[in-house]
């Protein structure tokens, strides 16, 4: 079963939005199977954007993500990276359609509320980032 990493970034958090985006995902058949609210350090900031890392808007990537907590989610399911991308929509929120969740709670491209795996290989080295194999369960 394909698995995705689902971080809930400051903008979102600081609305009171992580419940429903996270009933947004599980509505579509996407199991939660990991779950924590953390505080991201500069360092973990920096390897989870490091793809980004030669882009002019990676140190700005970094402060946003590491200044507030933030939840991050593993969610399973057939086909959940392409789910869960659906779901969120367009980076920009100018250009997420309506119902998605970028499209419905996204302030600005920085602050479009949510951060998803772009590909599974993607999401297996993000998930790691974040989790340890024991904070994954399978039910």
């Amino acid at each position: 079963m394909e698995r995705t990493l689902v971080l809930i970034k400051p903008d979102a958090m600081q609305r009171d939005l992580a419940g429903a985006i996270i009933a947004r995902l599980e509505k579509l058949g996407l199991k939660l199977v990991a779950l924590k609210m953390l505080h991201p350090d500069k360092a973990l900031a920096r390897k989870h954007y490091a793809v980004h890392r030669d882009k002019p808007f990676y140190n700005e990537l970094v402060d946003y993500i590491s200044s507030t907590p933030i939840v991050a989610c593993v969610f399973a399911g057939d086909g959940a990276v392409d789910t869960a991308r659906k779901a969120m929509g367009a980076t920009d929120p100018a250009q997420a359609e309506k119902g998605t969740i970028r499209g419905d709670f996204g302030l600005s491209i920085e602050k479009n509320s949510v951060h998803g795996s772009d590909s599974p290989v993607t999401a297996e080295a993000e998930i790691k980032l974040f989790f340890t194999p024991d904070e994954i369960f399978g039910y």
